[in-house]
């Protein structure tokens, strides 16, 4: 999570900068409570954003599984397969231009999230109860 990471990284040199301050013992620690309960707070926040972000990709991948069309439910293994006949032209040296790192790099966001759908696949139909569509992807009761 990289945008934990940023969170992170953000409130150790606050933490530090509040150890160089030349006030009282007290003041100090009155000042490190105030920067954990920010920091507790972001990361909360943090936290959330990431959760509501996982839920909007479930949501989306639900959609195109149970998807009407076969286009929709399909086009991921299209697209690696497409994929994997470049990449053994490229390897073979039977493609005009070799393929740009560009190229490359899509490709392993591509997998990347290939990867991820057919795990969300496997994994939605047994968070989500088939007579409880309309709690949403999760399928959680908090009593």
């Amino acid at each position: 999570m990289p945008l934990l990471d940023m969170m992170t990284r953000i409130f150790a040199p606050l933490a530090s900068l509040i150890d160089d301050l030349h006030t009282s013992d007290e003041e100090r620690d009155a000042a490190r409570m105030a920067l954990v309960a920010a920091q507790n707070q972001a990361l909360a926040l943090t936290l959330d954003l990431e959760r509501e972000k996982l839920a909007a990709r479930a949501s989306l991948i639900a959609a195109e599984i149970g998807g009407q069309s076969w286009l929709q439910r399909n086009w991921r293994p299209i697209t690696m397969l497409s994929f994997l006949a470049l990449v053994i032209l490229d390897s073979f040296g039977l493609l005009v231009f070799r393929l740009s790192d560009e190229a490359w790099l899509l490709l392993q966001i591509g997998l990347g999230g290939y990867v991820v759908g057919r795990s969300a696949e496997k994994i939605v139909p047994s968070i989500r109860p088939t007579g409880h569509r309309d709690q949403g992807v999760q399928g959680v009761h908090h009593d």
